[in-house]
């Protein structure tokens, strides 16, 4: 005796697959690129820079679309790759490129000297290939504008971190006044500042008044204050 039942089961999975297969075959396709792009973001993860892009080219300009990238092999070092494209047809291409990653730089618009202050005008945003940019360049504009030049900055290239700084409140050479607190008594005296200081650093000074060099913080204003 045959038992008719157990074909039932067969029938439905015969239906989901070529439903399946149709379903995969109506998709659009999508241009290599894009779908290269999407595979080496995930290669990165979490690692991947914030407002990065991928430059991809490829090798060969065919097929220029794919429904799919079924395998992808990337070299993070050079951005260099191969991946296995799924055609519209249901053809598998193997194709192959580079995938940079970019990433938006500020770099000045022209020669920046030292002691110079910087402003929003003096930088625009380029993309550079992440590999180019130094471990130590600056890539936020908001970390640069109110800074102070330290060497000269040239123009298109990556500001580097050791090149710039809070800019100094008190220079060498500049008369202050020395304040000095204990408890609600305050007491100031003219000085000359003989080394340099950002805010809140720690600056040396002549006192004018009794010609000993004394050590302070650096304020605003021309003021160093001494706490006792």
């Amino acid at each position: 005796m045959i038992r008719r039942a157990s074909v039932l089961p067969i029938v439905v999975v015969i239906v989901s697959a070529l439903l399946a297969l149709g379903a995969a075959g109506s998709a659009r396709a999508e241009a290599i690129t894009t779908l290269i792009a999407e595979k080496a973001a995930e290669t990165f993860g979490y690692a991947l820079p914030a407002h990065s892009e991928f430059n991809v080219s490829m090798r060969n300009p065919e097929p220029g679309e794919a429904q799919f990238i079924s395998d992808f092999w990337m070299d993070r070092d050079t951005g260099q790759f191969i991946a296995n494209a799924v055609t519209k047809s249901g053809e598998t291409r193997r194709v192959s490129g580079l995938a940079a990653l970019m990433i938006p730089v500020p770099v000045p618009t022209r020669r920046i000297m030292p002691d110079t202050i910087l402003t929003k005008q003096d930088f625009q945003i380029v993309s550079l290939p992440y590999a180019r940019v130094g471990a130590y360049a600056v890539t936020s504009l908001d970390h640069l504008v109110g800074q102070q030049v330290r060497r000269m900055l040239s123009p298109g290239r990556p500001v580097m971190s050791q090149s710039v700084a809070p800019p100094l409140v008190i220079d060498r050479g500049d008369r202050v006044s020395i304040r000095y607190s204990k408890g609600p008594m305050t007491l100031s005296a003219p000085g000359r500042a003989i080394t340099s200081a950002q805010a809140d650093q720690e600056v040396r000074v002549i006192n004018l008044a009794s010609n000993k060099t004394v050590t302070g913080i650096a304020r605003t204003s021309g003021i160093v204050e001494i706490v006792k």
